[in-house]
C-alpha cells in the first residue's frame, strides 16, 4: 500500500469572518469565482457533479459550469447519459468546486431541473462546430468503439454542411441550491466553513466546525 501520510500542506492564504461576508451566497460565490479565474486557475468553472440513482448508488464526475445567477448553476449534457438517467430518477445533486490557488472549496446542494429548450438552443449554437457534431455523434455512456465514433462524426459532418440542429437528447440543467457551503483553508486544520441555507426563500447563515 502506498504511504501518503507525508502529503501535507499548510493552509494560510485566507480566512472567513461572518461580519465581512455579503448577505447573499451568490455574491460571495461571484467574488470567489472571479478571484479564481483572475488568478489563472485552469478551468475555474470545473466542478464535480455528484448524483445518485433511485436506489442510492452514487456517482461523481467533473463537468463545466456554463452560467450562474440567483436562479441556480447551469451545465449541459446528454440527457441519455449516465448522469442524465440518474437525474431523471433522482434530481437531488451536489456540486463541488476546488480552487487550489486560493485554498478554497464551495459545496452546493440542490435540485436539478432541465433548462428551457430556448436556453439549450442558444448555448448549443454558440459552441464550436466540432463540439456540436460531437454531441450528435456520441451515444454518451453507451458502449462504442473509437472507429464507430469517428465514422459517425464524419457522416454527420457531411449531413450538416451548414447549421447543425440542436439534439433533442441534449440540453441544460439548472441546479437550484438549497444549501451552499464556503470552505477556506486555515492553519492547524481549523478551517473556516460558512454555510448558507435556504429557509422558505431566505438565506440563513451559520458557521460549522471543520
Amino acid at each position: 500500500m502506498a504511504d501518503l501520510s507525508e502529503f501535507r500542506k499548510v493552509y494560510d492564504k485566507g480566512f472567513l469572518v461572518e461580519t465581512d461576508l455579503p448577505h447573499s451566497p451568490f455574491d460571495l460565490f461571484e467574488n470567489w469565482f472571479k478571484a479564481a479565474a483572475e488568478s489563472g486557475t485552469y478551468e475555474a468553472n470545473a466542478m464535480t457533479l455528484a448524483t445518485a440513482t433511485a436506489n442510492g448508488y452514487p456517482r461523481a464526475r467533473v463537468v463545466l459550469l456554463k452560467s450562474y445567477d440567483e436562479n441556480g448553476f447551469v451545465f449541459f449534457t446528454n440527457y441519455e447519459s449516465a448522469k442524465g438517467r440518474a437525474l431523471a430518477e433522482n434530481p437531488q445533486v451536489c456540486l463541488a468546486f476546488f480552487w487550489e490557488e486560493q485554498e478554497r472549496q464551495v459545496i452546493i446542494e440542490g435540485v436539478a431541473e432541465k433548462t428551457s429548450r430556448e436556453v439549450t438552443h442558444t448555448y448549443f449554437q454558440s459552441r464550436p462546430r466540432e463540439s456540436q457534431l460531437g454531441a450528435w455523434a456520441s451515444p454518451q455512456s453507451s458502449e462504442a468503439t473509437r472507429e464507430e465514433l469517428i465514422q459517425k462524426l464524419e457522416q454527420l459532418n457531411e449531413m450538416y454542411p451548414n447549421e447543425i440542429p440542436t439534439p433533442e437528447h441534449w440540453g441544460g440543467y439548472v441546479v437550484k441550491p438549497t444549501k451552499i457551503e464556503f470552505w477556506q483553508g486555515r492553519p492547524s486544520r481549523l478551517h473556516d466553513r460558512i454555510v448558507f441555507e435556504n429557509e422558505n426563500g431566505s438565506w440563513k447563515r451559520y458557521r460549522v466546525a471543520p
